[in-house]
């Protein structure tokens, strides 16, 4: 199908939108769209090696920051990936990335970072570099619920403990941090909402590029289920749930629909994933690039 067929039926096929969310503090204001927009953050090479589980092509040296350079983006999730980390101490890490304007670091990595386990987060070292490096403004949680069990439990870590996590956040000494959570579009239905008050930023994520046809309903979902909250939307660049690449349509079509929300004010901003494909000679990459470059620089 061609790119314009495809956003003119998506646009068609769109629902109807809620009422703007009036609770996004500075982002109620007009902002450049360019100060809305997030790299996800890895180690190079991390989706690559040992084992090349999403079939990706070429071979990833871009860190975060050279990623945020080429692609026009001043804002970063720094994020532990499995045995790749990063590990504590992240000085060395965070110096990297100094001239950004915002870094939020995960206390909880992806689900492989098995050091997070038994409840055993990063937050005390984010807290410690965060004396240091003031645009350090938060902390996430990446691949933070699971598939419901049968003694009820539907996430890594208890309520306690994430409510134990956002008030260290909030009572930090030099400027209030905030708590940001990794959730799944097929998560949307589970019971969740007594996690989901704790946080204060929520990014939203399809994992699967095939579903992106939904989104404009699975994003009305995600507004209603979160009065008064940050909303960021995730998008990948490469399809990771299916193994493939992200199509110049699927592309588009994403960026299409999440512009038209953030214009709307219920969402804040995209957060792209990851620099671990920015250079492996992507179609999309080059394409969000240059919708960035476009872009960017307008008002919303």
């Amino acid at each position: 199908m061609r790119r314009r067929t495809f956003i003119k039926n998506a646009s068609i096929l769109s629902v109807a939108f809620p009422l703007a969310n009036k609770d996004l503090g500075d982002f109620g204001k007009k902002t450049s769209l360019s100060d809305r927009l997030w790299l996800w953050g890895h180690n190079a090479g991390g989706h690559h090696h040992p084992v090349n589980a999403y079939n990706l092509p070429g071979d990833n040296r871009l860190g975060p920051m050279e990623a945020c350079d080429y692609l026009g983006i001043r804002k970063c999730c720094r994020v532990a990936l499995g045995e790749h980390g990063p590990f504590p101490p992240f000085d060395h890490e965070a110096e990297k990335l100094k001239s950004l304007k915002e870094v939020v670091w995960s206390a909880v990595g992806d689900a492989s970072s098995k050091q997070h386990d038994g409840e055993e987060s990063d937050l005390g070292e984010i807290l410690r570099i965060a004396k240091y490096h003031d645009n350090i403004t938060g902390a996430i949680l990446d691949d933070f619920f699971i598939v419901p069990t049968a003694d009820g439990r539907v996430a890594r870590y208890t309520l306690q403990s994430i409510e134990d996590m956002r008030n260290r956040l909030h009572g930090f000494q030099k400027r209030h941090l905030v708590l940001w959570l990794v959730w799944y579009i097929h998560q949307l239905d589970y019971e969740l909402a007594d996690y989901i008050k704790l946080f204060d930023v929520l990014t939203m994520w399809e994992w699967k590029g095939s579903n992106l046809k939904d989104l404009d309903h699975n994003i009305e979902k995600f507004v209603n289920k979160t009065p008064g909250k940050r909303r960021l939307m995730g998008c990948y660049l490469w399809n990771f749930g299916e193994k493939m690449p992200m199509t110049v349509d699927q592309m588009a079509h994403q960026l299409e629909v999440c512009h038209r929300w953030i214009k709307r004010g219920d969402i804040e901003g995209i957060v792209f994933c990851a620099n671990t494909v920015v250079d492996i000679g992507l179609e999309s990459v080059e394409f969000t690039r240059n919708w960035i470059s476009k872009h960017g620089r307008t008002l919303v």
